[in-house]
């Protein structure tokens, strides 16, 4: 089989018919990637798929492809006839843009349906009957439920996008209904990074004698990446940050939090110090978060503040550097992170700062990537030196946080904290990038 791959050195060699190889071309995918290799000549043949790669390996093409040729060979191509679920609304959006620039040639319509944005405004678009639905597993059933003329009923293709992070308790009720409400007669493409006992479950139920597809080892980073962690006290933790960013000044980097409270805090005590930082978070809403990653893209700000909502997926090309300023819970969410640095053969670097708290989830990171990382080369002394400009910055910003609001929890799509934000940050709405992400 390996050599077979070898030989096919085109997306031609795959089966696919000369329309959509000339959109690959026209999306500037020259050769096919090893996920598309294993994944596009079996779902030609009408097989079901489940497919293990990281992120940014081509999993987009490898389903939106397959799809489309069938679009194309149905003798009446009908409305609604995919769906793909996918578990944050910026992934959502990237995979209707592709399937619109690879099938702009044969009039594909798409239809995004995720929250943040109006359901009326939604409902405009089912109503235009597009023939692929990408959505969030809540905000599809909220309409399979409530918009008039909308049924998945003569669906032929269901793709579930990042399968393990659609199976944690925030989707899986919505999932189960959905899965309920479509014809057991399609083809299924599952996608996980990672292969959990939910997704192995999940396969049992939905797929029907698939082909595997494992494009690299479950839980490994790139060798191109380097990676260290620092042992610090919590209090200390805003100084050893700074210091990292400021002696990388120039790069751009993605610094993971836990919390959305957090990266609006460290977002305004980094500006405060003059660096060029912007937040995105699930709590901002659909528009903001779309122009805060936009401005990150851009190169408008080069400090990314995020959750694991930017962990997996979005199109973020050339990251220099991940700082975990705080250590994920579920180490599996550590490799995620990492993965949007080191991309497609570059270097990149990945720091953790871990404190006295969270010692055990650091250790179980180390035994899960099977490696003990070095320590980060820093002079405390040198770094303590900026504990009072911190310290200032850091009051400056709560102080603002508080004035618009503090931590208190909003609705979604409510006008609040993160509005202040944008306006100390000068940011402004742009429309999504049109690059696209295999």
């Amino acid at each position: 089989m390996e050599e077979e791959n070898k030989e096919m050195k085109s997306f031609k060699d795959l089966g696919l018919p000369e329309s959509l190889v000339e959109a690959c071309e026209k999306v500037g995918w020259k050769t096919p990637l090893e996920i598309q290799i294993e994944a596009i000549p079996p779902a030609l043949e009408g097989k079901d798929l489940i497919g293990l790669a990281k992120t940014g390996s081509g999993k987009t093409g490898a389903f939106a492809l397959p799809i489309l040729h069938a679009l194309l060979e149905a003798p009446r191509p009908n409305h609604f006839f995919a769906c793909v679920m996918s578990p944050t609304r910026e992934l959502a959006i990237q995979i209707s843009e592709q399937f619109e620039a690879l099938g702009s040639e044969i009039g594909v319509k798409c239809a995004v349906l995720v929250g943040g944005i109006d359901m009326v405004q939604q409902s405009v678009k089912i109503a235009k009957l597009p023939h692929i639905i990408v959505g969030t597993p809540g905000r599809v059933l909220d309409h399979l439920k409530n918009t008039k003329g909308f049924s998945l009923a003569r669906l032929k293709y269901l793709v579930l996008d990042e399968a393990d992070r659609l199976l944690n308790e925030d989707f899986e009720e919505s999932l189960n209904e959905i899965l309920g409400m479509i014809p057991r007669e399609r083809r299924t493409f599952l996608f996980s990074a990672t292969m959990t006992n939910k997704v192995e479950k999940l396969q049992r139920v939905c797929l029907r004698n698939p082909v595997k597809i494992e494009t690299s080892s479950k839980y490994s980073t790139v060798d191109t990446l380097k990676q260290q962690y620092r042992f610090l006290p919590a209090k200390h933790k805003d100084c050893y940050l700074v210091y990292i960013l400021s002696e990388m000044a120039g790069s751009t980097s993605m610094v993971f939090t836990r919390t959305c409270d957090s990266t609006r805090l460290l977002a305004l005590i980094l500006r405060n110090l003059g660096l060029k930082a912007i937040p995105i978070n699930g709590h901002m809403s659909q528009p903001k978060r779309l122009g805060a990653l936009n401005k990150f893209k851009s190169g408008d700000c080069n400090i990314l503040l995020c959750t694991d909502v930017a962990s997996r997926g979005l199109d973020i090309p050339a990251v220099d550097m991940v700082i975990n300023y705080d250590i994920p819970t579920n180490s599996k969410d550590y490799i995620h992170r990492v993965g949007r640095t080191a991309r497609a053969g570059r270097s990149g670097v990945a720091i953790s700062l871990v404190n006295q708290y969270e010692l055990e989830w650091y250790v179980q990171i180390e035994k899960l990537i099977g490696k003990k990382l070095p320590e980060y080369p820093a002079n405390e002394e040198e770094v303590l030196l900026l504990e009072e400009r911190v310290g200032e910055a850091k009051r400056l910003a709560a102080t603002k946080m508080k004035e618009s609001g503090g931590k208190k929890r909003r609705g979604e799509g409510d006008i609040g904290e993160e509005d202040d934000v944008d306006k100390y940050f000068g940011l402004k709405d742009r429309k999504s990038s049109k690059k696209f992400r295999r």
